[in-house]
């Protein structure tokens, strides 16, 4: 079978996951470094999904890193499967927490006495590093998807 760029066991692949977990640890460290996130429903929602696309992320690097070094990918119908499915998950997921991050916060630099412009701009900032992390889990889960058919 030939390998796809971007699947399972690629380096492409491990490109993807760092990169996801990356934006995703980015994105935690933003809007943690202030206390006030805990105020709003949108943000509570980010760091939570934010916190489920960091292990999910790492584990299936350390997969990649596995199977790139000992050239033994694993692919197997039903793995790949569970895969497919979690980063369908975890891209919605991420996507909805980064649209609703970006519009409060929206919402918050436009009413000024709610939002110190310190604590807006880390905001923004997790919103942006959500959207990088959503973009490479979607593109990642693309690329597994297409593969699986061929399993």
């Amino acid at each position: 079978m030939d390998q796809m760029p971007g699947a399972l066991g690629t380096s492409a692949s491990l490109a993807l996951r760092l990169g996801q977990a990356i934006f995703s640890i980015a994105s935690l460290l933003f809007m943690c470094l202030d206390i006030d996130f805990y105020s709003y429903t949108s943000f509570c929602f980010l760091v939570t999904i934010m916190g489920l696309v960091t292990p999910w992320s790492l584990t299936l690097a350390l997969v990649d890193v596995y199977s790139v070094f000992f050239k033994r990918p694993s692919r197997q119908p039903g793995v790949m499967s569970i895969i497919v499915v979690g980063d369908w998950v975890l891209s919605f997921l991420s996507l909805a927490a980064a649209c609703s991050t970006a519009s409060v916060t929206n919402v918050l630099i436009n009413s000024t006495n709610f939002c110190r412009s310190r604590m807006c701009s880390r905001y923004q900032l997790s919103a942006a590093m959500t959207f990088l992390s959503w973009f490479l889990s979607l593109a990642s889960s693309l690329f597994n998807l297409w593969l699986l058919p061929s399993l």
